[in-house]
Parts: C-alpha cells; sequence; structure tokens
C-alpha cells in the first residue's frame, strides 16, 4: 500500500511526532522511508547545492542523524537535502521522484501565526495527488 513513504523534515522538536507516527508503519508495511527537509536560508536559496553555509552544515548532520537511527531500527531509509522554498521543492520531489504517501507535523498554528510562518503542510497538501498524513505535534 505505501511502498515508499516521504517524511518532511523541518530540524524542529515537531519531527519526533511525525517519526514516531510513522515508524511502525513502515515496519508493518515494510515501506522505504525518504526522509527529506528543505535548507531555506540564504545562502541555501541563493546556491542551491552549492550552499556553504553552517546551516546547510548542520541540516546534513541532522539528516544523517536521523536516517542512522532508523536505520539501526532495521528500517529502508534514506535521506534527501532539497535547498530553497520548502513547498515549491517538496512538490518538485514528489512529482520527479513519487511516493505512495507524505508524511508530514505540523505545528498547529493559529490565524495571525500561520500568516507569519506560513502553513507549508497545507499547501503541499493542496499541490500533489498523494495522500498526506498530518499529524499535529504537541507543542
Amino acid at each position: 500500500m505505501y511502498g515508499k513513504i516521504l517524511i518532511t523534515l523541518d530540524t524542529t522538536p515537531t519531527d519526533r511526532a511525525i517519526l514516531d507516527h510513522v515508524r511502525p508503519l513502515a515496519r508493518l508495511l515494510g515501506s522505504r522511508i525518504v526522509l527529506l527537509h528543505v535548507a531555506d536560508g540564504w545562502a541555501a536559496r541563493t546556491y542551491g547545492p552549492d550552499a556553504v553555509s553552517d546551516e546547510v552544515q548542520e541540516d546534513r548532520a541532522y539528516l544523517e542523524r536521523i536516517r542512522a537511527e532508523l536505520a539501526a531500527e532495521g528500517l529502508k531509509v534514506e535521506a534527501k537535502l532539497a535547498y530553497g522554498d520548502p513547498v515549491t521543492e517538496i512538490v518538485r520531489w514528489v512529482e520527479q521522484e513519487g511516493c505512495d504517501l507524505i508524511a508530514m507535523s505540523t505545528h498547529g498554528h493559529r490565524f495571525l501565526s500561520d500568516l507569519i510562518h506560513g502553513i507549508t503542510a497545507s499547501r503541499v497538501q493542496h499541490r500533489v495527488e498523494v495522500p498526506v498524513l498530518l499529524l499535529r505535534a504537541r507543542t
């Protein structure tokens, strides 16, 4: 059913919620997990994969830590780093690479905070043709 699950990460504590939720699902179904984070700082948006910054280095290290953690549990997992606008890059990745399910944590912002922080999960959900699992992280 879900042979390939894309988990989007934003390198915040909210990532734990979706990771903990998807682990048993992936294990049960024998799914392959792809971890995707979109670096969206100035260097990442300007230089893309050629960006050299503390942000990009920290993002790579974070992805590798999570990848290694899941792999140590016997899950099939790979990690990808994209650069630019998170919504655009997540949608582009799904269109180019394909997946059977997108899993995302949401921050649960309300109105004014949504306007300030954006609504990445909602915007992605309305631009893709695959199921999207949204899990509100407890803050």
